[in-house]
């Protein structure tokens, strides 16, 4: 049986073809639908004497909730096997660190296959006394906020860099006599953001009673407006996670006074694993563990976790099961990361996906390509090549929206962005925020030489999967001549400085 929604029907019968075990479809929202069921039918077709209190409460905490698929970046997807027990204890551990309001509001926008969407908006409301609103297209939901104010919320780093482009810009158009009060009352909040940081680091005093007397002035003028305008002014708290998020993201909405923070969990830990509490937020790291987990690095950096939010195992897959942990129960999780003196852990990033140049210099992809996506409005995304190379390389997209407001600013025929891809004014402002991202970078992790694709990656393409992350290993198939070229000495080059 399937169920599903009008919008994939046509897709689910196209693949029902070539999978004879179905034997039903049912959708949800059409109840014509021809040849399927509608949730009536469903329930018409119970059987006789059908118990159905009987049944719920003849679940066990041990057994199987759900099935979460992971992202099949390095291979093919897993079915993560998640009991009641694990999804309870992931929401309490988040509950007691974020203290969520009965009653409390999220917006659901992300595909629900992703176990961060399924947590935020499924789970948690069930157990938490949250509404969900449901925003179809995700490219809208920041349109949502202001009517919803959520509680909560959750997004990708790229929401987040989008939001902040789109901020700046409109700030940079506003009249003189708005734009520079709003421009000085966020120049207060980084100040004051920076200042509280770097005592929280113990590399200063912290914010003196000046910036605090103009913080609070300004927030109270200006930024609290600001928020409201937004949609964001009754936050408890709001997350960023499943890739790195560069510092001066965040530090940005830090200044707005909205409390964004890293975390970081897995579909293997219920989405759940570390996070920043409010109150003790520290900005590049995704916070200490959450109550009831152990977290300890192997040799090598790994991350290890046990707690009871940590999967049964994989479906139908013992051998991989096996893999993915130690004799002492501890679940292999991929990822390399650090802790710091306060207990702080900081993700440098997938195991298997970190670039050892030439040269046997060790560094992280995800945070080269963060640097990359937030240097501009153009780049809208980059995947670095540099394993076992001389010099770093990269493929890089245009960003849609940001493509079509910088064809407005500069008067140019609006064509279709392969043809834009080979502008001289796009490969310029394309060269310069690679040199931009270079500046921020060391210099073995800098970018040599990149090539500006015609087409873009859509989430569940060639290139990424449905949740927006790199398919590596495809995408290093698919364009092999593309990258030998560029190592050739073909491609662009940044910018000098």
């Amino acid at each position: 049986m399937i169920v599903c929604e009008r919008a994939f029907l046509d897709r689910i019968r196209a693949a029902v073809r070539e999978l004879p075990t179905v034997e039903h479809i049912v959708v949800v929202d059409d109840p014509a639908a021809e040849g399927c069921l509608s949730l009536d039918d469903v329930v018409e077709r119970a059987p006789a004497g059908f118990d159905f209190d009987a049944t719920w409460r003849s679940v066990r905490p041990d057994d199987v909730l759900t099935l979460i698929y992971t992202s099949g970046t390095t291979g093919p997807p897993k079915g993560v096997e998640l009991t009641h027990a694990n999804l309870c204890a992931g929401a309490r551990a988040y509950d007691e660190v974020l203290r969520f309001p009965l009653g409390g509001r999220v917006v659901s926008y992300l595909p629900m296959a992703h176990i961060a969407e399924r947590a935020v908006s499924h789970y948690l409301p069930m157990l938490c006394g949250f509404s969900a609103t449901s925003c179809p297209d995700p490219r809208e939901v920041i349109s949502y906020l202001p009517e919803v104010r959520p509680s909560w919320f959750f997004a990708p780093p790229r929401v987040w860099e989008k939001l902040r482009a789109g901020l700046e810009a409109m700030v940079a158009n506003l009249p003189d006599e708005r734009r520079r009060p709003l421009e000085r009352a966020l120049q207060v909040g980084l100040e004051r953001t920076r200042a509280e940081q770097a005592a929280f680091r113990g590399e200063g005093p912290g914010p003196d009673d000046r910036l605090l007397a103009e913080w609070r002035e300004v927030d109270a003028e200006i930024l609290s407006g600001a928020r409201a305008m937004l949609g964001m002014n009754e936050l408890v708290m709001c997350n960023v996670g499943a890739a790195p998020c560069p510092p001066e993201v965040i530090e940005f909405f830090h200044a707005l006074g909205i409390p964004l923070a890293e975390l970081w969990g897995m579909s293997e830990t219920a989405g759940a694993g570390t996070c920043n509490p409010p109150e003790r937020i520290k900005i590049g790291t995704v916070g200490p563990p959450l109550p009831g987990a152990e977290i300890e690095l192997d040799g090598d950096g790994e991350i290890l976790i046990r707690a009871p939010f940590v999967m049964r195992g994989y479906r139908n897959k013992p051998d991989k099961t096996r893999e993915a942990f130690t004799d002492d129960g501890f679940l292999r999780t991929g990822d390399v990361g650090e802790f710091d003196d306060d207990g702080y852990l900081r993700i440098i990033d997938r195991k298997k996906e970190l670039i050892i140049n030439a040269a046997g210099k060790n560094m992280s992809p995800a945070n080269i390509e963060a640097r990359l996506k937030t240097a501009g409005p153009l780049i809208g995304q980059a995947a670095v090549i540099g394993d076992r190379r001389p010099y770093n390389v990269a493929l890089l997209t245009l960003d849609p929206d940001g493509l079509q407001v910088f064809v407005q600013q500069h008067g140019l025929d609006a064509e279709e962005p392969s043809a834009l891809a080979k502008h001289p004014l796009v490969l310029e402002q394309v060269r310069r925020e690679v040199a931009l991202a270079n500046g921020k970078l060391a210099r073995v992790e800098q970018i040599k030489r990149f090539a500006l694709l015609t087409e873009p990656w859509e989430p569940g393409g060639d290139e990424l999967t449905p949740t927006m992350k790199l398919k590596r290993k495809p995408i290093n198939e698919k364009y092999a001549a593309v990258i030998e070229e560029l190592y050739a000495g073909g491609g662009e080059e940044p910018l000098a400085e």
